[in-house]
């Protein structure tokens, strides 16, 4: 089931504190004081190979090339954000959190795939897909509308982790995954945090709020998910050629296959909250069912136990 702690405090789409609160000087924290987590805390030892879901791994070698690739956006918000100190140093920090996590992810897919190399894998991604590393601006608009879909993609990235650790039985991927999808939380709520700030700036308004996060759950179609899965599950197969839709529909057959009905409502719940809805619990669980069911319907593939 999935995991309370998993999740920003989103019961009934209430904004946290630093939501609503008038910033003046005060700007949201830029990081944790506590550890985080490290490859060594993971017990690689206790990895059981018999466990291992070759649909699983291949999700998760997808996963790895693309959370490894922090360093490209660090870099994009580092030129939309090059007057924000604070808010560049969070997300440094961030981005090397995200590398981490691909890092634990392809030594991992290693372990349940002698034959898979994750570095090579990685470098055939990096060669075939780029975001526009020069932008000055946010191609959201506006730096609000940048945190926006940030937001939207914590959540989804959240809700992923928690659904591919309930599916996993390999006790090694159910903790790694449990750690990243914590970790993503807390990425929702750093981005959150400086959100609130920006959007009174901004004046970004409901609609447009709606507008822009519909826009970032629709690039889950695009070529950054497509191509990493051609480049981590593909791509060393004889007479291997990428053809973006095809990927696309395998890759998300498999993904909305995962995810159950508490996974499809947490993420609405930390969307809605983005979104800046208050006081919608009831839309959470009627659009959660509808969109769990939407997913069931889009997916080809199912997981005993649904």
């Amino acid at each position: 089931m999935l995991h309370a702690s998993d999740t920003p405090e989103t019961s009934g789409a209430s904004a946290p504190a630093t939501a609503g609160a008038h910033h003046t000087e005060s700007r949201p924290p830029t990081g944790r004081a506590a550890r985080h987590w490290h490859l060594d805390d993971i017990d690689w030892g206790a990895f059981r190979g018999s466990a291992v879901d070759p649909r699983l791994l291949a999700a998760v070698k997808t996963a790895a090339v693309v959370e490894a690739n922090s360093a490209d956006y660090v870099r994009y918000l580092d030129n939309v954000f090059v007057d924000d100190p604070a808010f560049r140093a969070a997300a440094a920090r961030w981005g090397e959190e995200e590398a981490q996590h691909g890092a634990a992810l392809g030594r991992w897919a290693e372990l349940a795939d002698p034959e898979f190399d994750f570095a090579a894998a990685l470098a055939r991604f990096r060669a075939g897909y780029r975001i526009p590393l020069d932008a000055s601006e946010s191609v959201r608009g506006s730096r609000a509308g940048e945190l926006l879909a940030r937001c939207v993609v914590e959540s989804g990235t959240c809700s992923y982790y928690s659904a591919l650790r309930d599916r996993a039985e390999e006790p090694v991927l159910r903790d790694i995954c449990h750690r990243i999808a914590q970790d993503e939380a807390q990425h929702y709520r750093l981005f959150h945090g400086h959100l609130a700030h920006y959007a009174r700036e901004a004046g970004l308004g409901a609609w447009a709020r709606l507008r822009i996060a519909l826009g970032r759950v629709g690039e889950t179609d695009d070529d950054e998910l497509a191509y990493a899965w051609f480049s981590a599950v593909e791509a060393t197969r004889p007479g291997a050629r990428y053809e973006r839709a095809r990927c696309a529909a395998l890759y998300q057959r498999l993904a909305m296959s995962m995810y159950g009905l508490a996974h499809v409502r947490s993420l609405v719940s930390m969307i809605a909250l983005a979104l800046g809805l208050r006081g919608t619990a009831r839309l959470v669980r009627v659009v959660g069912w509808v969109g769990w069911q939407w997913l069931r319907l889009r997916s080809s593939a199912s997981f005993a136990g649904g």
